[in-house]
């Protein structure tokens, strides 16, 4: 408790924070010495990055909401233009009738405009806070949208702090022109023994013993923790499983302290649930890998490398003379949907079902800046698509899910 102790705060309010955010007392106290005092100026602004479910939102909102400091919490996904991120600034901080007087298409100016009027008629007794959620999508917006932001109280002349909270690292949202730089906050993903205090504290079964549901964590821990670190899905998990757990309580054949009996009963639904679990992991790598085969192999070269059954090729015909520069030195070429998915099907084999789901995840390696779609966005027949990872980390890639992708690469016949 000591990490949350603050001049500025009550006890008992600190006292209420700590108790809600167990396992991350260290990054809470950390962000209360950077926010400092209510009515002290803050740093203009502070990127908070991390692994998914690693406690950024929750620490962010429990902090702003026990402690009472005004704040505007905005999704970068729910608004789909900025005109909505101006409105939600506005409405949150000073009601209705600011956020009215944004004109239809209002640009930046307009919203410093306006927000400089409010202030002036209602000032802040106390550091006012915008919270961006999944912030990598202001990449994407204006180019002057994401360093006005990072210089907001300059422009506003107002003590108010951005915050940033982002999956990726700040070193992918720099522009190239350069802007002010932010504090960075790093969250770590939650240890073992982190998930299973988190998930003990928050889910514990009120009919069954604290000693019972840890041995039952311990083993779904055992079981998903290489794979998955996501705590929201394994606090699914253990929700979903813990029925088949305790089947063999309920007919009375096992008692708690039975350990070994109730693994043996719940070993094939833990392998059933592992098996979606490690298959999105996998796709998402073999996505990759088929990207990186499609921008650096000619198209010509599918059938020979992809087709099981493709007859016999001369290798003569197959290696042009005239292709004597190495398509690595090139650079990589874009493709088309249709061939990643292709290729896709045919390196995994028949290990990953073809789901909505991987048209997800192809979006997901796109806001990873690992692919770059190189089509419009209202081009929705044929996207094209490029990969940008180096020969380096697509070989690293290829050994977690044992694949040779050597062998598969037109440059090094």
């Amino acid at each position: 408790m000591a990490l949350l102790q603050h001049p500025g705060y009550e006890e008992e309010k600190l006292q209420r924070v700590a108790e809600q955010l167990p396992c991350r007392e260290v990054q809470a106290g950390t962000l209360l010495a950077l926010m400092g005092q209510p009515q002290q100026y803050s740093y203009p602004s502070i990127f908070i990055y991390g692994h998914r479910a690693s406690g950024k939102s929750h620490v962010m909102n429990v902090l702003l909401k026990e402690l009472e400091l005004p704040h505007a919490t905005v999704s970068c996904v729910e608004c789909v233009s900025v005109a909505l991120l101006f409105e939600q600034v506005l409405l949150s901080f000073f009601g209705c009738d600011a956020a009215s007087l944004l004109p239809r298409s209002p640009s930046l100016s307009d919203f410093v405009r306006i927000y400089r009027e409010q202030c002036s008629q209602s000032p802040a007794r106390q550091t006012r806070y915008i919270v961006m959620e999944k912030a990598e999508i202001l990449r994407d917006t204006d180019a002057n949208l994401l360093p006005a932001l990072l210089r907001l109280q300059e422009l506003v002349e107002d003590n108010v702090t951005v915050i940033l909270l982002s999956e990726i690292v700040w070193d992918t949202f720099r522009p190239n022109t350069g802007c002010f730089e932010p504090l960075l906050l790093n969250f770590p993903d939650y240890s073992k023994g982190n998930i299973l205090q988190q998930i003990l504290s928050q889910d514990r079964h009120p009919s069954y013993s604290a000693e019972f549901y840890s041995s039952y964590i311990n083993i779904l821990l055992g079981v998903f923790y290489s794979v998955c670190r996501d705590l929201r899905e394994l606090r699914h998990l253990a929700a979903l499983n813990f029925s088949k757990f305790c089947e063999p309580l309920a007919d009375g054949k096992v008692k708690e302290t039975d350990t070994h009996k109730l693994w043996r009963n719940i070993e094939p639904h833990l392998k059933k649930a592992m098996q979606t679990v490690y298959l999105r992991e996998v796709s998402r790598s073999f996505l990759l890998i088929a990207a990186y085969l499609a921008s650096y192999n000619p198209a010509r070269t599918d059938k020979r490398f992809f087709l099981k059954h493709h007859g016999k090729i001369r290798k003569t015909n197959f290696l042009k003379k005239n292709e004597k520069t190495s398509n690595h030195l090139l650079g990589p070429k874009p493709f088309p949907l249709d061939r990643l998915l292709a290729i896709f099907y045919s390196v995994v084999d028949s290990r990953v079902a073809p789901t909505a789901s991987i048209f997800s995840q192809i979006s997901s390696l796109v806001t990873l800046q690992l692919l770059t779609q190189v089509s419009h966005d209202d081009q929705l027949d044929t996207p094209k698509y490029k990969c940008a990872v180096s020969l380096d980390f697509i070989c690293a890639i290829s050994r977690t899910v044992s694949f040779d992708i050597m062998k598969y690469l037109y440059d090094f016949l």
